[in-house]
């Protein structure tokens, strides 16, 4: 799925410009995943590279398609230079490689956890998957093969990603918004969970 990976270069670059850094893992038994970093007055990004060269399947499918299923890879946007973010290279290529590892499917709404800071000092340990669209549009691809899907991740510390399981993504979002949460800040605090 070489040429996927080339489509899905390709769209990010259009988007985002050229990327001033990148750097790829490999987990056992997994494709190859690179985390591409574009920066964009003052506000750094990082595409995931290689979560979409298969589609994500349900665990409970007998049989896996080679074909149809969702595809997607992951966008984070935080602010340059308030810490340092370039750690999260490893933690975003982990959560890119969980739909090969664990047989998860990645979809709005969702919550992806890594377990640890996901770059020193942060208070984040978990993501909330928004929806797609707003920074880099849908990759079409070939029938009957599914578009590729530019998912944002949006990161939650450990009592926001506890409130979302309870009350869910849409109450976590509209807190935030009427909070004003600037959810690209890297040092932020938790939005207040409380009435």
């Amino acid at each position: 799925m070489a040429v996927v990976a080339e489509l899905v270069e390709a769209r990010l670059r259009s988007a985002l410009g050229e990327p001033d850094a990148r750097a790829s893992v490999t987990f056992l038994g997994t494709e190859r995943i690179e985390v591409l970093r574009f920066l964009d007055e003052g506000v750094v990004r990082y595409a995931t590279l290689g979560m979409s060269a298969a589609p994500m399947t349900d665990p409970a499918a007998a049989l896996a398609d080679p074909d149809r299923g969702p595809r997607a890879e992951l966008l984070l946007s935080v602010r340059a230079g308030a810490a340092e973010t370039d750690k999260v290279l490893r933690p975003l290529a982990v959560l890119a490689a969980s739909p090969q590892v664990e047989g998860v499917v990645v979809a709005p709404g969702a919550s992806l956890d890594t377990g640890e800071p996901l770059w020193p000092g942060a208070s984040f340990t978990s993501v909330l998957v928004a929806e797609p669209g707003g920074l880099v549009e849908d990759l079409e691809l070939e029938p009957p093969l599914e578009p590729v899907r530019f998912l944002p991740l949006l990161p939650m510390t450990p009592n926001e990603a506890a409130w979302k399981r309870a009350r869910g993504a849409e109450a976590l979002q509209e807190r935030w918004l009427r909070h004003g949460t600037d959810l690209r800040d890297p040092l932020r605090e938790a939005v207040p969970l409380a009435g």
